[in-house]
Order: C-alpha cells, then structure tokens, then sequence
C-alpha cells in the first residue's frame, strides 16, 4: 500500500512525524498549520486542505503519537508473561522511550497532558482518552500480579502504579530539565524495590 501523499508532495506519515516532534517540545497549542508549513517549506493552503483546521491538524498529531507510543512502548511489552514481568517489562519500555529521545521533548503525552488538564474541548477527550489506555494496561497487569502472588501481600494494585508512575515522570522532567541521564539510574533503582525479581 503507497503512503497517501500530502498537498506539496510529502507524504501525511512525515507530515504528522515532523508534527508530533514539534508539539512535544512546543505544545500542541504552539503547533498551527502556518507554524507547520513554515517548518516544512510548504503552502498554508496545502496543509489545511488536508487536515481542514488547526484542531484537525492537533487531533492526528495526537494519533500518530500515540502509534509511536504503542509501537515503542506496549508491543515490546507483549511477548513478557502477563502480570509482574510485563509490568517491568512496560516500564523498562517506557524509560528506554525516554532515553532514545524518542520525542525532542520527552514523553509526549505528558507534554500534553500538562498543556490540556485544564482546557475542555475535543483534544483534552482525546489526551484523556490515551492516558487511560495506558493507566489501565499497567494496573491491569499490576492486578494480575497481585492475584498471581508474584507481589508482596497487601499491596494496593492502584497504588503501585500511581508510585510508579510518579517515578517514571521525575525522570523524565529531570532528563528534560537538566539533560542528566543518571536520573533513569535512579528512576530503576526505585522501581527494583516496588517490582522485586521473581525467584
């Protein structure tokens, strides 16, 4: 199947690629279709007739990070046992997200998240939306572990995944803010003692 072309002969995938890596360091606010057709060298009227308007253009930017999210992140995660090993697998996927510097501004939907908490409207929906999907595979498999007593009797399943989660956002605002890699050293060193090695 040839990849469907753009008005000014580039294709939509490096379109919303180019996009995405300048929303995660920009906002989505920040990404409008003149932002972007500067940025590509290509006509305004182009880029509106494909995506029709800036919130057009901001919802498949949202799309396609999420595919790359699911493509770096959860499919390396799959072929881990459900339960503890593929919850650490999920999170030792996500901080190597981090450290390939997948996104020039880090963890995309956090960006996002951030920019949208409090402004309703389609795009919030939708960040919402990819936030749950991923809150609900970790404490899925948080779950499961518990009830497989591959986990420490008594511990929360919901809990669990807020303190990783906590853990895994520090690195990434750290590693954003400062550039200092040794931030994952410690984000691991912090989620070995919440997810002990199965003997």
């Amino acid at each position: 199947m040839r990849p469907s072309t753009a008005p000014g002969g580039r294709t939509r995938d490096a379109i919303l690629n180019r996009a995405a890596a300048l929303a995660s360091s920009e906002g989505l606010e920040g990404l409008t279709i003149g932002r972007l057709a500067t940025e590509l060298k290509m006509s305004k009227s182009g880029l509106f007739d494909h995506f029709g308007s800036k919130q057009g253009l901001q919802l498949a930017t949202l799309e396609r990070a999420n595919a790359v999210f699911e493509r770096e992140v959860i499919q390396p995660a799959a072929s881990a046992k459900p339960g503890l090993a593929r919850l650490r697998m999920l999170i030792e996927s996500y901080l190597q997200y981090l450290e390939r510097d997948t996104f020039p501004g880090g963890c995309f939907l956090s960006a996002v998240a951030a920019e949208f908490d409090g402004r309703p409207g389609p795009v919030r929906d939708a960040v919402v939306l990819a936030s749950r999907v991923w809150g609900t595979e970790l404490e899925r498999n948080a779950l499961l572990a518990c009830s497989q007593g591959e986990l420490p009797p008594g511990t929360d399943p919901e809990q669990l995944v807020f303190e990783l989660g906590a853990f895994t956002d520090r690195a990434n605002a750290v590693y954003q803010l400062h550039g200092d890699r040794r931030t994952f050293l410690l984000a691991r060193a912090s989620i070995a003692r919440l997810l002990p090695r199965q003997r």
